[in-house]
């Protein structure tokens, strides 16, 4: 089995597109996936969380993989998000590898993130709002800066303790990215046709009803801040059902689909420019799954090390 870092993935070379292309296949072979609901489990600490999430799918060539994610969040940690992937051969059952897999989280949810936008958002859409402009934030915004990179994009933050400023400077080399600083949430959403907040955990929902226009996507990547919009939103997609449905307003939501669902042609996206919608990119397994096989992939073994979790040489060893 091998061991693969951060630093083995960073310096493979793994640009946004081909994330987007990754994302979309694995969004578009959902049903082939074997995936049960996270098991989310709450320490007692404030904000902190232990996510535990199975998947077994066939990759674009029909290889079979298998694996689970851990991803924990502790408040008062640096940095407060941390997960690990293990990944093996579902067809076999021999472990492959033991993956950091801060940079998947970060990158695949960007790249998840960016999909719902290009499929939801109102045609030619210009005004983005971003909330939370740690990795995952930045990841989104990188995906669609070079997915549509001859559109202007006129991108609202919230000036958050300087973090504006840096996430920025992040962008300095799009010419098609504008950015404007706010000071409250309230004028960020009013301001924008898609709102993405990236941010880990909200207390209470930010902003009322009416800051949000007609037209308007929300993208909430962790689910929190605006359970308000539940209940007025003309549609509500999200990544699985199961991952949703113990949501306190999943029955009262007026038109709920899958986003595979909407991609396989089963359901309808946006159909008016005036529909509000909502999209919960939960983030799923597969995702993770199929980005871990397909790195592990286009790795070259040899540079890679060796991790000794050899078997019992005897059948019955008790």
């Amino acid at each position: 089995m091998k061991l693969i870092t951060f630093e083995d993935i960073q310096s493979s070379g793994i640009g946004p597109l081909q994330c987007m292309d990754w994302v979309e296949n694995a969004i578009a072979r959902k049903s082939e996936a074997i995936l049960p609901a996270k098991i989310s489990l709450h320490p007692g600490a404030e904000g902190a969380f232990c996510n535990f999430m199975p998947c077994i799918v066939p990759d674009a060539r029909g290889e079979l993989f298998g694996g689970v994610k851990m991803v924990t969040r502790y408040p008062k940690r640096v940095p407060a998000l941390d997960s690990k992937i293990l990944l093996f051969n579902a067809e076999s059952g021999e472990s492959l590898a033991f993956i950091d897999g801060d940079w998947i989280t970060a990158m695949r949810t960007g790249a998840v993130a960016a999909h719902s936008v290009l499929l939801f958002a109102k045609k030619d859409f210009q005004n983005i709002g971003i909330i939370g402009l740690g990795n995952t934030g930045r990841a989104a915004l990188l995906m669609l800066a070079e997915k549509i990179p001859n559109r202007d994009l006129f991108v609202t933050v919230l000036a958050h303790n300087g973090q504006e400023a840096s996430f920025i400077e992040r962008f300095n080399d799009y010419s098609n990215l504008h950015f404007d600083i706010v000071d409250s949430y309230e004028k960020l959403v009013s301001n924008s046709d898609v709102v993405i907040s990236a941010v880990t955990y909200f207390p209470d929902d930010i902003c009322p009803d009416s800051c949000f226009k007609e037209g308007v996507l929300v993208v909430p990547i962790h689910t929190r801040g605006f359970t308000n919009c539940d209940l007025f939103f003309d549609k509500v997609f999200a990544d699985d059902t199961d991952h949703v449905k113990h949501f306190k307003n999943f029955s009262q939501f007026r038109s709920f689909a899958e986003v595979s669902d909407v991609v396989a042609g089963r359901a309808q996206g946006r159909v008016s420019e005036n529909e509000r919608i909502l999209a919960y990119n939960i983030g799923i397994a597969m995702h993770d799954i199929l980005f871990a096989a397909n790195i592990y992939k286009q790795l070259e073994k040899d540079d890679l090390t060796e991790i000794d979790l050899a078997q019992p040489e005897l059948k019955t060893w008790v």
